[in-house]
C-alpha cells in the first residue's frame, strides 16, 4: 500500500559552502510540505554567508558571494524551515548530508537537534538500481524533469517526484529511518540517533 496518503512529509535540500556540517554553512534552503500526496506549500531562500565561497561551489551551484549577501539571515531562515518541518517525516536525496547540516545548524542556533523520522531516496535508489544514483541520474531513469540541478528548490521538487515514483514501484515504508552508506567509506561521522545504518555495496550494470 502506498505511503503517500497515510503520512505527511517535508522534503528538504541545502546548498552549502562546503561538505563539513561542523564548520561549513548552509547558503541556500528549500523545503516543500506535502500533505495527502500533494505539495501544500514551499519555502526557498538564499542564506547570508559570512565568508567567501570557493570557485568550485559557485561553479557547482551558480551561487555567488553577491547573491548570499542579499540572502535571509540564518536564524530567520531556519525558524521558517522548522515550522515547515513540524512533525513531518523528512525526505531528502543523500539524507545523511542534509540531516547533518540540519543537526549542526539547529544545535548552533537553538541548542537542540530534530527528532523527525526520515526517508533517504538515495538509499532506496542504491538498493534498487545500478550505479550511478545522483538525483539527476535517478530523475533521468524515471523521466522526471530536473532543470537547474544543484539549486535547492529545483532539487526538492525533483526529489519529491522521485519519492513518488519509488513508492509507486514498491512501498518505501520499510526504508523509514534507514540510512545506507558505502562500505568502502564506512558510516557517516554523524547520523540521527534513531537512524538504522546499513552498509551498501554498489551494483554495476553488466
Amino acid at each position: 500500500m502506498s505511503t503517500l496518503y497515510s503520512n505527511n512529509y517535508t522534503v528538504i535540500d541545502f546548498e552549502t559552502s562546503g561538505l563539513d556540517p561542523m564548520k561549513d554553512r548552509v547558503i541556500e534552503v528549500a523545503a516543500i510540505r506535502c500533505v495527502n500526496g500533494e505539495i501544500a506549500s514551499e519555502f526557498s531562500t538564499l542564506v547570508q554567508f559570512d565568508g567567501k565561497l570557493s570557485p568550485k561551489i559557485t561553479e557547482l551551484t551558480g551561487i555567488t558571494d553577491e547573491m548570499t549577501a542579499g540572502g535571509m539571515d540564518e536564524g530567520t531562515a531556519f525558524r521558517i524551515l522548522n515550522r515547515m518541518i513540524g512533525d513531518h517525516i523528512l525526505i531528502a536525496h543523500n539524507a545523511g548530508f542534509d540531516l547533518g547540516f540540519l543537526h549542526y545548524t539547529l544545535m548552533r542556533l537553538a541548542g537542540r537537534s530534530f527528532l523527525n523520522s526520515f526517508i533517504d531516496t538515495l538509499t532506496i535508489s542504491r538498493e534498487r538500481h545500478t550505479y550511478p544514483h545522483t538525483l539527476k541520474d535517478m530523475c533521468d531513469r524515471y523521466q522526471i524533469p530536473l532543470i537547474g540541478g544543484h539549486r535547492a528548490l529545483n532539487d526538492v521538487i525533483a526529489c519529491w517526484e522521485l519519492f513518488r515514483k519509488l513508492d509507486e514501484e514498491a512501498p518505501v515504508q520499510q526504508h523509514l529511518n534507514k540510512l545506507g552508506y558505502l562500505s568502502k567509506y564506512g558510516p557517516p561521522r554523524w547520523s540521527p540517533p534513531h537512524a538504522e545504518l546499513e552498509p551498501i555495496q554498489l551494483k554495476y550494470a553488466r
